[in-house]
């Protein structure tokens, strides 16, 4: 995401990549080649992992397809997402699966360096934007419209909010709009980091099992609201260059049709992995059944594209010719 939604924080940037310690990314992360091979030496396949079950599970597919339908070794790597675009001009990345807007990366990457280019969209519809547990807008209805926030402001607040209102966000490596929105909405409200997805996970969990007042940043496609169907919070409605200014953004989120972007090299490779990246295309449904599997479940990332790739050998296949 860029500046303003999901993004690796400019500060992650170094001059010269070393993808292990910028990030704390597990490099070198490798798979053994399948056992099929169709058309094409495969090689190597550098894949990029960004930090989210959902993200994780096009990843866990690709791999999985990449490997046993294509003979590829796939090395994953585990990388904030600012980060893995740097790689892109080094070869220690090949491709990003799942880009939310990140505009200012394309210019930096695609236009200017020529490094990186468009590989087609995913399929996805990203929505990201503040959301109540469910227990929460059936109480107070009118909780929905961000007119009313301040009114429930000092339920919000917590040790940490500085006597307002707590609105909580995610991984702090996701650079979003809600400082912004904060403040050019005047609203009575502090933002405070759960520290990652999973911990953000839990807290609207909890605030749901024991009617908890909570509100944060989620998103969609997310396997987490087919457990709790979290209710979005209306924010002014999203218009083309509202959110232009980072700093002026007084506006919603937009819906992203998410794409993928590879490096450059890797698109003129020849390599059956690049056609993959390519066609691959599915469903938020279809990634929630998978994070679902590795999240909840618990499967192995292996294990879950396994299962997900024998129940859709059909979607497979399209991807594959």
């Amino acid at each position: 995401m860029a500046r303003h939604w999901r993004a690796g924080a400019a500060g992650l940037a170094v001059l010269g990549l070393t993808l292990t310690a910028c990030s704390g990314a597990k490099v070198g992360d490798s798979s053994s080649a399948g056992s099929k091979s169709s058309g094409g030496k495969c090689g190597t396949f550098n894949l990029a992992v960004n930090p989210w079950v959902g993200y994780e599970a096009d990843a866990a597919v690709v791999a999985y397809v990449a490997q046993h339908d294509l003979g590829c070794t796939v090395n994953k790597k585990d990388l904030k997402e600012e980060i893995a675009w740097q790689g892109f001009g080094t070869g220690e990345v090949d491709a990003v699966l799942e880009n939310w807007g990140h505009d200012d990366l394309k210019k930096k990457y695609i236009t200017g360096q020529k490094t990186a280019v468009e590989a087609g969209q995913t399929g996805n519809k990203g929505i990201i934007g503040w959301f109540v547990p469910p227990w929460l807008a059936k109480a107070h209805p009118d909780i929905t419209d961000w007119k009313n926030l301040d009114k429930y402001a000092a339920n919000f607040k917590t040790s940490e909010s500085g006597g307002k209102g707590q609105l909580l966000d995610g991984d702090p490596s996701y650079v979003t709009n809600d400082a912004a929105l904060v403040k050019n909405l005047k609203l009575d409200y502090k933002v405070v980091y759960a520290g990652s997805e999973t911990a953000l996970i839990q807290a609207f969990r909890t605030a749901e099992k024991n009617k908890q007042w909570v509100i944060g940043y989620f998103y969609e496609p997310q396997w987490f609201l087919s457990e709790v169907p979290l209710v979005k919070v209306n924010l002014p409605a999203y218009k083309t260059g509202c959110d232009a200014d980072a700093a002026k953004v007084a506006c919603d989120y937009p819906v992203y049709n998410l794409d993928k972007i590879v490096s450059a090299k890797f698109a003129t490779s020849g390599s059956p992995a690049y056609d993959l990246v390519k066609k691959f295309n599915w469903t938020n449904d279809d990634q929630n059944a998978v994070a679902k599997y590795i999240a909840q479940d618990k499967m192995s990332p292996d294990a879950a594209a396994k299962k997900w790739v024998e129940a859709n050998r059909d979607k497979v296949d399209a991807w594959l010719k």
